[in-house]
C-alpha cells in the first residue's frame, strides 16, 4: 500500500530534547534531540512501512498568525541554545536519508503538513492510499479524515498511538473537523489566545455536540442558557480570532513532490558517515 508519512520535525525534536538525557559529540556539541529524531524516524519506518516520506519544519520568521495577533505564542520561552543548535545538524541527517524537507516563511509546520496532506489525498489512491502525520502536537488532529491519520508519540518517545477519526472523537469529545471550533471556544494557553472567557472544555464539547459548529452556536444563542449565551455574546470577537488562529491552513504556496518523497534510503554511505561523525554507534547498527 502506498503510504505518505509526514513528520513534524520541530515537534519531534522538541519532544526528543526534553525526553532524552544530555548527549554530546566528541567535540562536546549537544546531539540528544537529533538522536531522538532519528530513533523516531526508524521506528516510523518499521511500524508504518511508508513508501514516501517528508519532514516539515517551522521557520524563525513571524507567521501570518503573529501578524493577525501580535501576542500569539508571546509567553513561550526562547528555545534553549542546546536545542536550537541541533536543527541544522538534524536537517543534514534528514537530507542524507534522501528525505525532502518542506518549510515556508510565514507559515507553521502544521500549515505545511496540512497543505501536503491535502494535496496527497487529491491524487489517485493507487499513488497514495493513506497519509500518516507524525507529531506530538494535538492541533494536527483536526486534519484527520478517512485517509489521514496521526501517529502520536506518548510517554516521551518510547511508544506511539495511531489516531484515526474514532480515536480523535474519544480523546477530544468532538470530531476532527470540529477541533478548530472547539479551540475557538476554549482557546489555547500554549499559543496564548483565550477563546471565549468563561467557556471551559465541558461546555464547549456540549455546545459543539448539540449545534455542530461555531457558526451554528451563534445562530442559536436563544436556545442556550442565558448565562452561557451572555458569555458567548461578549466573546464573539475573541471566538472568531481564536478560530482563525487555531485553523490549520491547507493552501500554503508549495507543491508536494511525490517522486522525491519516494527516494529515501536509510543506510546510504552519507548517512553512515554522519553517524560516525556524531558517534551514533547504536543507530549505525540499526540502519545496517
Amino acid at each position: 500500500m502506498n503510504k505518505l508519512v509526514l513528520i513534524d520535525g520541530n515537534a519531534i525534536l522538541h519532544r526528543a530534547f526534553h525526553a532524552l538525557p544530555p548527549l554530546t559529540t566528541r567535540r562536546g556539541e549537544p546531539i540528544n534531540a537529533i538522536y531522538g529524531l532519528i530513533s523516531m524516524l526508524l521506528r516510523v519506518i518499521g511500524d508504518l512501512k511508508p513508501t514516501h516520506l517528508a519532514v516539515c519544519f517551522d521557520t524563525p520568521e513571524p507567521t501570518f498568525r503573529h501578524k493577525e495577533f501580535p501576542e500569539y505564542q508571546a509567553q513561550r520561552p526562547k528555545t534553549a541554545d542546546e536545542l536550537s543548535s541541533q536543527f541544522e545538524k538534524a536537517k543534514r541527517v534528514i537530507e542524507a536519508f534522501g528525505i525532502p524537507i518542506f518549510e515556508k516563511v510565514g507559515y507553521e509546520a502544521d500549515d505545511v503538513i496540512g497543505t501536503l496532506a491535502a494535496q496527497a489525498t487529491r491524487v489517485p489512491k493507487s499513488k497514495i492510499k493513506e497519509v500518516v502525520i507524525v507529531t506530538g502536537d494535538r492541533d494536527i488532529l483536526q486534519l484527520v479524515t478517512d485517509r489521514i491519520k496521526v501517529y502520536m508519540p506518548v510517554s516521551g518517545l518510547s511508544s506511539a498511538k495511531l489516531m484515526g477519526e474514532k480515536e480523535v472523537l474519544e480523546k477530544m469529545g468532538v470530531n476532527p473537523n470540529q477541533i478548530d471550533d472547539y479551540k475557538a471556544l476554549v482557546g489555547d494557553p500554549s499559543d496564548n489566545y483565550t477563546g471565549v472567557s468563561g467557556i471551559g472544555p465541558k461546555t464547549a464539547v456540549k455546545l459543539i455536540q448539540r449545534f455542530k459548529s461555531l457558526d451554528q452556536i451563534y445562530e442559536n444563542l436563544n436556545k442556550i442558557p442565558s448565562q452561557t449565551s451572555q458569555k458567548l455574546k461578549e466573546g464573539r470577537g475573541a471566538s472568531k480570532l481564536s478560530k482563525k488562529l487555531a485553523t490549520i491552513v491547507k493552501d500554503v504556496p508549495l507543491s508536494l513532490d511525490l517522486e522525491a518523497c519516494g527516494k529515501w534510503d536509510v543506510d546510504s554511505q552519507e548517512v553512515l558517515n554522519l553517524f560516525a561523525e556524531f558517534g551514533f554507534k547504536t543507530l549505525t547498527e540499526r540502519v545496517k
